[in-house]
């Protein structure tokens, strides 16, 4: 998977106990299962033989925890604005459940009462692109299903709610790059497990 041009790696963390059970899981700091972990190491074998200048992690023990268990947590530097979606009042709740007290909810559209909106979260996201378009190296980040939905719709010039367009199973590579020059990002591969 060679380019003359910067490639931006995204793993998703490995599974969860919401993640298994369908809650939203923004800040609440839920470990990983063991099926989780087991899949974190798996992303090692994905990763082998290419080498990434910078290793960034969102904060949470998911995200973290996934790196070091892929073999890059001694360089790994943690970043608040790769946290997951704040879903505030909503945190811990399946969408089942939300739409039961709010029919036609959608998080991309309607955001979280207490929590982000799409243009919070698109804000960060637009903070880490700009990091990652100084770096202008390849780059390995460990996040969120959420929060990594955005980066790649904001990466593709599209609105934050793009992200609804994008889904991500748990311990899954997707590689963010660009096609015939700078000006051109595209998504280069998507939620390969």
């Amino acid at each position: 998977m060679s380019s003359a041009y910067p490639q931006i790696h995204l793993v998703r963390h490995g599974e969860t106990a919401w993640s298994l059970s369908g809650q939203h899981t923004g800040r609440t700091d839920m470990p990983l299962t063991p099926a989780g972990e087991a899949a974190a190491r798996g992303v090692a074998e994905r990763l082998n033989g290419l080498s990434f200048p910078a290793v960034w992690s969102s904060p949470s023990q998911r995200a973290y925890n996934t790196s070091v268990l892929a073999g890059f947590g001694d360089r790994c530097v943690k970043m608040d604005d790769l946290q997951e979606w704040d879903y505030g009042a909503y945190e811990g709740r399946t969408t089942k459940e939300i739409l039961a007290g709010r029919p036609g909810w959608n998080v991309f559209h309607d955001g979280c009462p207490q929590g982000e909106t799409a243009a919070d979260v698109g804000a960060r996201a637009d903070r880490i692109i700009a990091a990652l378009r100084q770096a202008n190296a390849d780059v390995l980040i460990f996040s969120s299903a959420h929060f990594l939905r955005v980066l790649a719709a904001r990466w593709l010039g599209l609105a934050p709610e793009g992200g609804a367009l994008f889904v991500l199973d748990t311990a899954s590579l997707s590689v963010l790059g660009y096609e015939h020059d700078l000006t051109e990002p595209v998504v280069r591969k998507w939620n390969l497990k």
